[in-house]
Formats: structure tokens, sequence, C-alpha cells
């Protein structure tokens, strides 16, 4: 095999199951020090010839740029940015993908490629500290904000923050009990899970439906705690391009504008693929 103008330089520390399809990986680097903004991405890899779960589909052409055969991807960073002891990653399966099937391989103690800098702009440097808050995400889309809620953003009090994440069921909801938590501590931050499937999930007893048709229910607002309204509030969107499509209307017909270079805004968006 052509040798891999990249190496190994990464240590998984802890693989956490949230189900067969979703899991968290904590991750410790060879070189501690690592800087990043909550919100910002970072790219993991592996090389071609590591193993596969044996559920994967046949796999999609995975070959990299110049025929590197390190297979390498961005995932947004979900710990915090004040602690240094690892790196920790959101991740959900693509069966016939290339680098997904090779990370649920990992097993603690097996070696990584993490890039040496973060990159992005989907942080909070660009919304006023008094600005309300509604961060909307579906699937791993909530990584972002979970670091965001971790990196001591909840020690402004002088405004409120809001987490809107959907998922097919309600075990696809990871972080689902920190973030209760972080509701129950914290009466300035709102936490509103919400599952699409209800039919298959029939134990559950919290919100239905999908995010775009979320947001137009008048309830929202009442569960964040503040109005959605462009002047006092800024709108965060993860995760499936299909909803941050469909949300993006309805919040631009609400008088929301996107954050472009150079542009205000106070919409702001990361899409997942």
């Amino acid at each position: 095999m052509k040798t891999s103008k990249f190496s190994y330089n990464a240590t998984v520390s802890r693989c956490i199951e949230v189900t067969g399809e979703i899991r968290i990986l904590q991750v410790r680097l060879d070189q501690p020090g690592f800087k990043f903004k909550a919100g910002q991405y970072t790219m993991l890899g592996l090389l071609q010839d590591e193993p596969r779960i044996p559920e994967a589909q046949p796999e999609d052409n995975g070959a990299e740029p110049g025929g590197d055969p390190m297979i390498r991807r961005a995932y947004s960073i979900a710990s915090g940015s004040t602690q240094q002891e690892y790196l920790e990653f959101y991740v959900s399966i693509v069966s016939s993908g290339a680098l997904t099937p090779r990370l649920f391989a990992l097993q603690e103690g097996d070696r990584l490629y993490v890039a040496e800098k973060s990159k992005g702009l989907f942080t909070l440097d660009r919304v006023p500290v008094e600005s309300n808050v509604l961060l909307v995400g579906t699937g791993t889309g909530l990584a972002p904000y979970v670091s965001m809620l971790r990196s001591e953003v909840l020690a402004n009090r002088d405004r409120r923050i809001a987490v809107l994440h959907g998922a097919r069921f309600s075990w696809d909801l990871g972080y689902r009990r920190e973030l209760e938590s972080l509701s129950l501590y914290n009466d300035h931050f709102s936490y509103i899970p919400t599952i699409s499937r209800p039919h298959v999930d029939k134990d559950w007893q919290g919100f239905t439906g999908r995010i775009p048709q979320f947001l137009d229910d008048p309830t929202l607002e009442e569960l964040c705690g503040f109005a959605l309204e462009p002047g006092p509030s800024h709108v965060l969107l993860c995760g499936n391009p299909a909803m941050i499509k469909d949300a993006t209307v309805r919040l631009e017909a609400r008088g929301y504008q996107q954050k472009r270079p150079r542009e205000p805004g106070n919409l702001h968006m990361e899409k997942y693929w």
C-alpha cells in the first residue's frame, strides 16, 4: 500500500455506545494542547487497510485526493474547549461509508489520526452576548452545541439558551441525560427533544414531529422562554441539510437573515453532508 503523508497521532481512550448506529469516541492526543473554539471541527482519519465492522454494507469509493491511503473526514468536537484531557466526537454510522464503519470497529487503545488544527466558523463568536440563542440540531448535529454548553457558555445568565434536538427515536437522543440535568440546574437553559417516529417508539411521552414543523408551533417559544424574533435572538442550525433548508425558509419568513461572510445575520448554519 502507498504510504500516507499523515500518521496516527492519537489513541481511543473510551468508546460509549449510544445505540448500534451511534457512538461517542473520546480520543487522547499524543501531543497535548490542542486548541479550538466550541462549535469547531477537526479531521479524523484511519488507513484503508483498517478493519470495518462485519455488518457494514459494501464500501463506497473511499479514495482520497491524490490517492492517499488515509481516509479523513470532518467531525464536530463535542468536548468543552476548556478541558484538555481528551477530544470527544459524536459519530453516527454510514454503513456503506469509507470511514465510519472503521471508526465503529475501533476499541479502547486503538490508534487513529487527528488533524493538528481545528477549523470552522460555526461558533458563538458572531452572536452578541446579550442575544438569546436557539440551537437547533438533528442527530449528531448536536455535537457542536454540547461543546458550547460545556465551554462555560451558561455562565452568562443574562440571556436564555435553548437546544431543540430532533432524532428518529428516543434512544437516538445522545447526551439526553446531560442536557436534562443542565436544564434542571440552569433556569436560563431549556432542552427540547423531539422524535419523528413515535409510531415505533410508543413509550415516548415527549414531543413528536420533525423540527421544521416544530418551529411553527407557538409552544416552542414558551419552552424556549423567549420570542423567536430576529431582533433579540439568534438561531443556529446544524445537521441534516434537508432540515436546514426547510427550517431556513420558515425562519426567513419570520425575518431572520443568514449570516454570510462580511455580512450581518442572525441565522447561522452547518450542513453535515
